[in-house]
């Protein structure tokens, strides 16, 4: 068991373990710690706990200390002049004339590092901006280019549901997303309708699919031939949570359905799950094809590209 202090760098974000070492931590407050880019300031979000081994990775970083005044102090002043900072970077932007959005800058705690943060289609050739800024600034200068997601995150919003958004309010990473996962859950497949702000796949697709992927292996597919107290008869329609199916019947000339609990059905002949999408027109297919590519393209980049 190693004994552990959780810190984040950022609100929503994730949350790194770091050596407490023999500081009195508590939640809420701001630590200065050492990471693999020097020293960052962040907050305590979970006290001193113990966890087993696997959990940690090694080596494990210190936390150097409670922030001061004097850190407070500083950090406040570097945070006045990131405005001024993504004002002069968007300008020598547009004098390069390099295709990129300039989304954020952030400023390290002590001004030692200064980042801005960018969106573009590919890789960008931004030497020549670099020493401009650096010429500007005179300390270290980072270009980072990140998704769309991180974008939006940034940006803040809300979702079709009303609400704020997942990745603005307490989503601290971004996991994977397929079509796939709309799919099982019975979700009508039109792009508008499982699109984020993003333009990607909506990250609460993601929430329940651990429950329905353990349901789906015990439920018979669409298609499958089953009996039932009413016959046999073939599945046409499966409503996961409640582990109910629709079945279809056929009483010479007449169809009818009946819905029976799955306790209650004995699978003759499973069906193949059918790949195809469903939708309603090419257009839509089409949108969707592109969606599952992007979410591929970020997985692969992860939309990190510095110097």
């Amino acid at each position: 068991m190693k004994i552990v202090a959780g810190i984040r760098f950022k609100s929503p974000g994730k949350i790194y373990y770091f050596d407490p070492e023999n500081l009195p931590l508590e939640r809420g407050m701001h630590v200065i710690v050492d990471t693999s880019m020097g020293e960052e300031y962040g907050e305590v979000v979970i006290p001193k706990k113990e966890v087993e081994d696997n959990e940690v990775n090694e080596p494990l970083k210190k936390v150097i200390r409670i922030t001061t005044e004097k850190d407070e102090e500083t950090r406040a002043e570097f945070k006045s002049k990131e405005p001024e900072a993504l004002k002069i970077c968007q300008e020598k932007i547009e004098k390069h004339n390099l295709p990129m959005k300039l989304v954020d800058v952030e400023y390290k705690y002590d001004g030692s590092k200064i980042l801005f943060y960018f969106t573009a289609d590919g890789r960008i050739d931004f030497r020549e901006l670099v020493k401009d800024l650096a010429a500007v600034f005179r300390t270290r200068i980072e270009l980072r280019q990140i998704g769309v997601r991180d974008e939006v995150k940034m940006i803040d919003g809300n979702g079709m549901c009303g609400r704020r958004l997942c990745c603005c309010s307490f989503l601290g990473n971004f996991e994977a997303v397929s079509i796939k996962m709309a799919k099982e859950q019975n979700i009508s497949l039109n792009p508008s309708k499982i699109s984020g702000n993003c333009g990607r796949l909506m990250c609460c697709l993601k929430y329940e699919q651990n429950v329905y992927e353990e349901k789906l292996k015990r439920l018979p597919k669409i298609g499958a031939i089953v009996k039932t107290e009413e016959g046999t008869g073939e599945v046409s329609a499966v409503e996961t949570l409640k582990e109910v199916l629709r079945v279809k019947y056929k009483d010479g000339d007449e169809t009818y359905y009946k819905k029976h609990s799955v306790n209650d059905v004995v699978v003759i002949k499973d069906a193949v799950e059918d790949e195809k999408l469903e939708v309603e027109n090419e257009e839509d297919l089409k949108e969707l094809e592109n969606l599952e590519r992007l979410e591929k393209v970020d997985e692969k980049n992860n939309a990190n590209n510095q110097i």
